[in-house]
């Protein structure tokens, strides 16, 4: 892939599910996830609480080599104002070729189009490289929760940050 070609994003149709799903398992890691690795048989990508609309999708060359889900961060009337990224996963092939910084800055101008005032997102603590681009794209650092998941027998923190949109 040309490294010059920036991705195209798009809200995600309910004909991607296959391959966000591959994309969601072939991605799977420690470095982000809370969850045990994916195993046969798998349960639906797209679901009732996971919405096509949910998710932006990267393409290059018209191959999805990225996502970022965008949600509420809860039910609640009294924080509609707020959307937040509850997941981010780029291919090993498209890595380095700015894929998810494009999702980050799509996220931030469908929440803004979406009427959010705010953007949040959660991180482990150890996530290194994640943390650094989105502090790149105006995120701060709002509360951190040590130790709050046992990875591998490994305690790690859980980092909660924010920007105003």
């Amino acid at each position: 892939m040309p490294e010059s070609q920036s991705p195209h994003i798009r809200i995600a149709l309910p004909e991607d599910e296959e391959q966000l799903a591959r994309l969601d398992r072939d991605t799977w890691s420690t470095l982000h996830a809370v969850t045990p690795r994916p195993q046969p048989p798998y349960r639906a990508f797209f679901d009732e609480r996971h919405a096509p609309e949910d998710y932006l999708v990267a393409e290059l060359d018209r191959r999805v080599v990225g996502y970022i889900r965008l949600a509420f961060p809860t039910p609640l009337a009294s924080n509609a104002h707020v959307r937040q990224i509850q997941g981010l996963a780029v291919s090993a092939e498209a890595r380095g070729l700015g894929v998810g910084r494009a999702l980050i800055r799509a996220a931030v101008e469908e929440a803004r189009r979406r009427g959010a005032r705010r953007l949040t997102l959660r991180v482990l603590g150890h996530n290194t490289p994640a943390r650094k681009l989105y502090e790149s794209e105006g995120f701060v650092v709002e509360g951190v929760l040590p130790e709050e998941f046992c990875l591998n027998g490994v305690y790690v923190d859980d980092i909660v940050m924010g920007r105003a949109l």
